[in-house]
């Protein structure tokens, strides 16, 4: 049985823990997209730091539909913030390509969340600031998310909550509805999570805490894009030289 209160509370103070040991004094830096992922982790971190201590980021690539969320749970929170707008960044990479490389689709998809990670720290750097990353379990079990762009992080608050479970913390931070049960979108095709992925984060969530799935195509499914994507969770691999370190 998931107790939402302990999970919080536990989650709460591990953030005021690692502050302590990796940055005692810094600010939490957050990309904020307005959906249910970065508005949990920037309340988390203003319920283990205070509010004066967490940073919003709103990195919108040119007119970003739903950016009003963004805004509101910034004002909800009563933190400081800031709008980097990535078009033009976004943009010059694109144009200073060699023109006979063939783009994929997935290159151009992807290069945002890079450009938007790479921003979020150079305000974090200099803000005196750790980044946030806000991902979660079920994301990072069937590998959506982007390498180098939104995997990654200084800290990581909710990589072992599933969907299910943030949104019930969510809840109990109190955080607008709106915001907790906003549908996710990925954000670089304009399809939600749920269409990309091909099955429900419900399913999803059932299958990775219980082991327990009805249906076997689904199951396979979640099986093969868990296997294909576990490179992206582990640390670079590295040649064993051999050579023995004596420091």
């Amino acid at each position: 049985m998931f107790n939402a209160e302990k999970v919080k509370n536990d989650c709460v103070q591990w953030i005021r823990d690692f502050f302590e040991n990796n940055g005692r004094g810094c600010n939490a830096v957050v990309g904020i997209s307005g959906g249910k992922d970065s508005s949990v982790a920037a309340a988390l971190c203003v319920e283990a730091l205070g509010k004066d201590r967490v940073i919003g980021v709103l990195m919108p690539l040119g007119e970003q539909h739903d950016i009003d969320k963004a805004y509101m749970l910034v004002n909800h929170l009563g933190i400081r913030h800031y709008v980097v707008n990535i078009k033009g960044a976004y943009e010059s990479i694109i144009a200073g390509l060699p023109k006979d490389l063939p783009l994929t689709d997935q290159t151009k998809q992807n290069l945002p969340p890079r450009i938007r990670m790479s921003t979020l720290y150079a305000i974090s750097q200099s803000c005196n600031g750790r980044v946030c990353n806000t991902c979660n379990l079920s994301e990072d079990w069937v590998g959506y998310s982007t390498r180098y762009g939104d995997s990654v992080g200084d800290f990581s608050p909710m990589s072992n909550l599933t969907v299910t479970e943030v949104k019930e913390i969510g809840y109990l931070l109190n955080l607008p509805k709106e915001l907790v049960d906003k549908v996710p979108i990925d954000g670089l095709c304009g399809k939600t999570d749920e269409e990309n992925l091909g099955f429900t984060y419900a399913e999803l969530d059932k299958y990775i805490r219980t082991g327990v799935i009805e249906d076997k195509a689904t199951k396979e499914l979640i099986d093969r894009k868990h296997k294909a994507n576990l490179f992206k969770l582990q640390l670079m691999p590295t040649f064993d030289s051999g050579i023995e370190t004596k420091a």
